[in-house]
C-alpha cells in the first residue's frame, strides 16, 4: 500500500474498541485530536445512551463559504462473539492485501480514508466548506445521527446552504441513491415462574403464541403481495424478520417472559403504516407490552440528480444502485443532496473475520480527495 499514513489512521482506530454498548469517548477523543490538527473546527455533540452510557458525536467543519462538501460516518461497531480472523479484533493485521479487525469494513476504513483526504488538501486553497461529521450508535438505531440532527449547528448550517453530502458506508464504491429503512418492535408477554409439576405458574409462550400466528400471516402477505414490493431493491420485499426469546433456564420451569422482536425494511413510497397498526392492536389484544425501538425511514436520492451524476462521472460508473440495508442517512432526510457512496463490502461487515481490502481503503482515500478538491476546492 503506497499511502502509510492512511493504513495508520485505519488501524489506530480499529484498535481502539468501540461497540455500540460501550462509551466511545476514547475512539472519538481520537478523531477530535486529527481533525483539530487537519484544520477543522470542531463541535461536540455529547448524550448518554438508554443504558446510562456516555456517548460523544463530533461534527466539523474547515473552511469558509456556503455549500461544499459533507462526509458522514460512524465510530460504532458490533460486538465480537467470536473472532476467526488473524490477529484480533482489536489487534489489526494485514494479510494477503487485506486489513483485518473489528470495524475495519463497517466502518473505520471509511472514517480513515476520508481523514486521508482532508490531510491530503489541508494546505490547498478552498472555495466552499468541508465538513466531517462522525456519530455514535448507527448500529444500534441512528442514536448519535439524531442527536446531531435535533442540536448540531453546523449540521443546521450545512443542511441550510446544501453540502453536497456523501455517507461513507460500505458500497464497494458502487455509487448507492437509495436504501431501505428499518422499524424495530419488540413484544414481551409476562407470565409467572414455577415448577412445571403444578398448576401454579403461567406460562408466557402460551401467551405469544397467538401474536405470532398474527405475525405470521401479515409476514406471508408481506412476501406474496406486490403492493408491500419494490423491484428497485435486491431482495424486493420488507424482509420482515421475527426473533424469539424466553430465557428459560431449564425445562421444568415455566417461562416468565416470552420476548418477540419484529424488524422491517419499509421501502421509499410505501406506507408500512397499515402494518404497523395490525402488530400494535395484535399485541394490544392479546396483552403484550410493545415498545418501538426505533423507527427509521427508507432513503432515495433521485438518480438524476447533480450530486448522484457527479459521483457517477467521477468513478466512471453508468449507473447508481439501491441497497437493502440502512444508514445514518435515516436521520438526515433534511438533506437533499445525498449519497451513499464508501470503501469495503458490506458483505464483509459484523463477520468473525471482518476485512477491507486495501486497495478498497486506497480507492477510497483517492476519490474522496477528489470530491474535496471538486466540491470545496473548485
Amino acid at each position: 500500500m503506497s499511502d502509510s499514513r492512511l493504513l495508520e489512521y485505519a488501524r489506530e482506530l480499529i484498535a481502539l474498541p468501540s461497540p455500540s454498548r460501550e462509551p466511545n469517548l476514547h475512539v472519538a477523543g481520537k478523531m477530535k485530536e486529527w481533525l483539530s490538527e487537519l484544520g477543522f473546527q470542531i463541535e461536540e455533540i455529547g448524550y448518554t445512551d438508554p443504558r446510562g452510557i456516555p456517548k460523544l458525536n463530533l461534527v466539523a467543519r474547515r473552511g469558509e463559504g456556503s455549500g461544499g462538501m459533507a462526509y458522514f460516518g460512524h465510530n460504532d461497531c458490533v460486538p465480537v462473539e467470536n473472532w476467526t480472523g488473524p490477529g484480533g479484533p482489536f489487534a489489526p493485521v494485514v494479510e494477503n492485501g487485506r486489513l483485518y479487525g473489528r470495524g475495519s469494513c463497517d466502518m473505520k476504513g471509511s472514517l480513515a480514508a476520508m481523514l486521508e483526504a482532508a490531510r491530503r488538501t489541508q494546505h490547498e486553497p478552498s472555495r466552499h466548506p468541508l465538513y466531517y461529521v462522525c456519530t455514535a450508535d448507527e448500529e444500534v438505531g441512528y442514536l448519535g445521527a439524531r442527536e446531531v440532527a435535533a442540536r448540531s449547528q453546523l449540521y443546521r448550517e450545512l443542511v441550510t446552504q446544501d453540502a453536497w453530502t456523501v455517507i461513507g458506508e460500505a458500497t464497494g464504491l458502487q455509487v448507492v441513491h437509495a436504501h431501505k429503512g428499518g422499524i424495530g418492535f419488540r413484544a414481551t408477554a409476562h407470565g409467572v415462574a414455577a415448577h412445571s409439576s403444578t398448576r401454579n405458574g403461567r406460562n408466557a409462550n402460551l401467551i405469544m403464541i397467538p401474536f405470532l400466528a398474527e405475525l405470521k400471516a401479515i409476514y406471508d402477505e408481506a412476501e406474496q403481495d406486490e403492493k408491500w414490493h419494490d423491484a428497485e431493491f435486491d431482495p424486493p420485499t420488507l424482509c420482515i424478520n421475527i426473533g424469539i426469546n424466553d430465557g428459560n433456564t431449564a425445562v421444568n420451569i415455566t417461562a416468565p417472559q416470552s420476548v418477540c422482536t419484529i424488524y422491517m425494511r419499509p421501502m421509499p413510497g410505501i406506507d408500512v403504516t397499515p402494518l404497523v397498526d395490525r402488530i400494535t392492536e395484535a399485541a394490544s389484544r392479546h396483552g403484550l407490552e410493545l415498545q418501538k425501538m426505533f423507527d427509521g425511514p427508507a432513503v432515495r436520492t433521485d438518480p438524476r440528480s447533480p450530486i448522484v451524476q457527479d459521483v457517477l462521472q467521477l468513478v466512471g460508473q453508468a449507473e447508481s444502485h439501491t441497497v437493502s440495508y440502512g444508514t445514518d442517512a435515516c436521520a438526515f432526510r433534511e438533506i437533499e443532496s445525498l449519497v451513499i457512496f464508501g470503501p469495503g463490502d458490506i458483505a464483509q461487515a459484523h463477520t468473525d473475520d471482518e476485512w477491507i481490502s486495501l486497495e478498497q481503503l486506497q480507492q477510497g482515500a483517492d476519490y474522496y480527495t477528489q470530491l474535496v478538491r471538486r466540491w470545496c476546492h473548485a
